[in-house]
């Protein structure tokens, strides 16, 4: 072998073995400041307080605090870019639902950004249970009575809507359940729910978080839960199949990412320390209350789910007539 290309394979080696040994040093004092998982919904719906749950167990953990914070708008599009152009340094991560993951690089012809090239798959978290809750203002008792006042009222209802899948049902409602829907866009969960309650809308999907005390004082009247069997946290609700509710087509679900380019190093101990955390028995105790089925994953589980997703949204959205605006 020629002398130079001896010495440029060894500097090469050299650099690879000690960019390793730097990765991996790195991995170990992991991390050195406040960790922070950004949210697209504002403070209390129930991302925000599972976020706020596994950050409380991780902070013990990983021996640096671990913070919340808030920033809603754009269907997540605000907070996605704010965490893509942090840098990949294991410190800033964006705990995400299916919206800005799934609805804005679908339904946006010119997408902000790329779910998979500009984020690093950390972990699953889990998947959302969804209620459909009316106004008691509504003669309606069941999701039977209340798509036959729909159809009957044309124009009367407003639909709040605040994320990929509350928009996917409102399409589903009004075009399989025939029912003149007028949708209202909100920015967030908390809001849609305060407005039925004060009585600028009447329906919309929404977790059990936001609405299982407000069921429970009659103040909102539940529906339909969209799970295949019945939740043994609210076990009166009928299932969206029982109540002839079209079927969303779609898994919701949250998931925690990093920007692209993350130390591989890094992802597997993050991912390692959420997935610790989901396992806690007082934290999984807490976020059981709030009707969110947690889950996990590694970070490469995480990465083929992205691509499963991609498709059945799709077609989610394709069969529902949703287009790229």
């Amino acid at each position: 072998m020629p002398f130079n290309l001896f010495r440029q394979l060894t500097l090469l080696a050299c650099t690879v073995a000690s960019l390793t040994v730097t990765t991996l040093a790195s991995a170990q004092t992991w991390p050195t400041k406040p960790v922070r998982i950004v949210l697209q919904f504002p403070p209390g719906g129930s991302t925000d307080v599972v976020a706020r749950i596994l950050a409380q167990t991780m902070t013990v953990a990983l021996g640096q605090p671990v913070v919340v914070e808030n920033k809603p708008g754009a269907d997540g599009a605000i907070a996605a870019e704010y965490v893509l152009r942090s840098e990949p340094d294991g410190h800033t991560y964006f705990l995400a639902s299916n919206t800005p993951m799934m609805q804005v690089p679908l339904l946006k012809k010119n997408p902000p950004y790329d779910p998979i090239k500009s984020f690093t798959p950390v972990s699953l978290v889990g998947r959302y249970i969804y209620v459909l809750v009316s106004s008691p203002s509504i003669p309606a008792n069941t999701a039977a009575e209340l798509i036959a006042y729909g159809r009957n009222n044309p124009g009367k209802l407003n639909y709040g809507s605040y994320s990929g899948v509350t928009q996917l049902m409102h399409t589903k409602l009004k075009d399989d359940a025939k029912m003149d829907l007028n949708l209202i866009p909100y920015k967030g969960e908390g809001p849609t729910i305060n407005d039925i309650l004060g009585g600028h809308v009447q329906l919309t999907f929404a977790t059990p978080t936001s609405t299982q005390a407000h069921i429970k004082e009659g103040k909102l009247k539940a529906l339909a839960i969209l799970l295949p069997k019945r939740s043994p946290l609210m076990p009166e609700i009928p299932t969206a199949e029982e109540a002839g509710v079209p079927p969303l087509g779609a898994d919701t679900w949250a998931a925690l990412f990093g920007p692209a380019n993350m130390s591989p190093a890094i992802t597997t101990r993050m991912s390692e320390a959420l997935n610790a955390a989901m396992v806690n028995p007082e934290a999984r105790e807490k976020i059981a209350r709030q009707g969110f089925d947690l889950g996990g994953s590694t970070p490469a589980e995480l990465a083929d789910f992205m691509q499963i997703q991609l498709k059945g949204w799709a077609k989610a959205f394709a069969d529902s007539g949703l287009k790229p605006e």
